[in-house]
Order: C-alpha cells, then sequence, then structure tokens
C-alpha cells in the first residue's frame, strides 16, 4: 500500500476508534509517525513527538452559569477574585470546555499538559478540575509575583520569562494578554 493511502487508512481506523471512545475524555486525537513508517495515534499524548490530527468539538456542553459557579467556589477557596478568574477563562477559552490551543494548552483555563501533570490534572476538558488547576496555578503566581499583571504574564509566558525580564516580558502574545484580561476583569468589576 503506497504511504500515503497508508496514513489515510490509519487516520480513518483512529478517528473511528477515537468516536467510539467516551467524549468527555479527550479534546482531539494526536499521531506520530515512528522511524519506520508506523502511524501512531492516541487522544492523550504522552510526549510533544505527538502533533494534533483532529480536534473535535462535541464535548459536553457546559451552561456558562455552572461554569461561573465553579468559578466562584474555586476563585473564593483560595482568595481570588472569582472575576479575575472569569476574565482569564474569558481571555483563555471564551468559556469552551473542550478548546485546545496551537500550542497544546488544554480547557477552560488552558492549562498545558506539563503543568497539568504537576498540578495532578487528569481530565484538562472536566470543567471542575480544569478551573481548580488553572486557579491553583494563578494563585502561586500571585504569591509569587505579588500584583495581577506580574501573576497574568507569568501564567501566560511562564514564571521564568518574568523572572528573566524583571516584569512582563516584551511578548506582544503577553502584552495583550494581560491587557485584555485585566480590561475586561475592570469591567466585570464595574457590573459586579
Amino acid at each position: 500500500m503506497p504511504r500515503k493511502a497508508a496514513f489515510l487508512a490509519a487516520m480513518a481506523l483512529g478517528a473511528a476508534l477515537f468516536c467510539a471512545a467516551p467524549v468527555a475524555r479527550a479534546a482531539g486525537m494526536y499521531f506520530y509517525e515512528d522511524g519506520e513508517g508506523r502511524y501512531h495515534f492516541t487522544n492523550r499524548p504522552a510526549n510533544t513527538t505527538y502533533r494534533v490530527f483532529a480536534v473535535f468539538k462535541n464535548f459536553p456542553d457546559a451552561r456558562k452559569s455552572d461554569i461561573l459557579r465553579v468559578v466562584r467556589s474555586k476563585a473564593d477557596a483560595y482568595g481570588l477574585d472569582h472575576r479575575l478568574v472569569q476574565a482569564v477563562i474569558q481571555v483563555e477559552s471564551n468559556f469552551q470546555p473542550g478548546a485546545v490551543s496551537n500550542k497544546g494548552a488544554q480547557g477552560l483555563m488552558q492549562i498545558m499538559p506539563s503543568t497539568g501533570a504537576d498540578l495532578g490534572l487528569t481530565n484538562p476538558h472536566d470543567v471542575e478540575g480544569n478551573i481548580e488547576a488553572g486557579v491553583r496555578y494563578l494563585r502561586m503566581q500571585m504569591d509569587r509575583f505579588g500584583s495581577p499583571p506580574l501573576a497574568l504574564a507569568a501564567y501566560n509566558a511562564g514564571p521564568g520569562q518574568v523572572e528573566r525580564y524583571g516584569g512582563i516580558p516584551p511578548f506582544r502574545e503577553t502584552q495583550d494578554y494581560v491587557r485584555k484580561v485585566l480590561s475586561l476583569y475592570q469591567k466585570l468589576k464595574g457590573g459586579s
């Protein structure tokens, strides 16, 4: 079988197997080709060798009111303003539990797999688990850097970058992110 046909057949088989799995367990399907030309598929990549094959959007629907109830609970538990957490979620995923970024960040609060593993997050698309991990990580950055702008910069670019530059890193993405979240946060505070 020609290489392209084998790849397409493997993709079709992988997609069929994936679609038969419980939907709430994955955001997408990932693959890599090994040195012998074999394709490997998974819905839970264990390393960065895997690349995104497909993203499925038929995740369990979570109503915004349900998400906000969890946000309030987790923010209170970690001593954060729930409106700040809400702003982060809106900017990160626009309240889509199945969101996956092109860099691999997952779920409502766009947790990177390595960060999620460090935080004990096993299902990044579980509303409560993702918010718990994201709020805990944001709290860690607040404790480390002492201000919302720096904590948000660390949340987006990583704490090492904030330390390296002694403030918000000179990355347009991070600067825009901090500006968007803080602007939305101020609007939410005005409307309580």
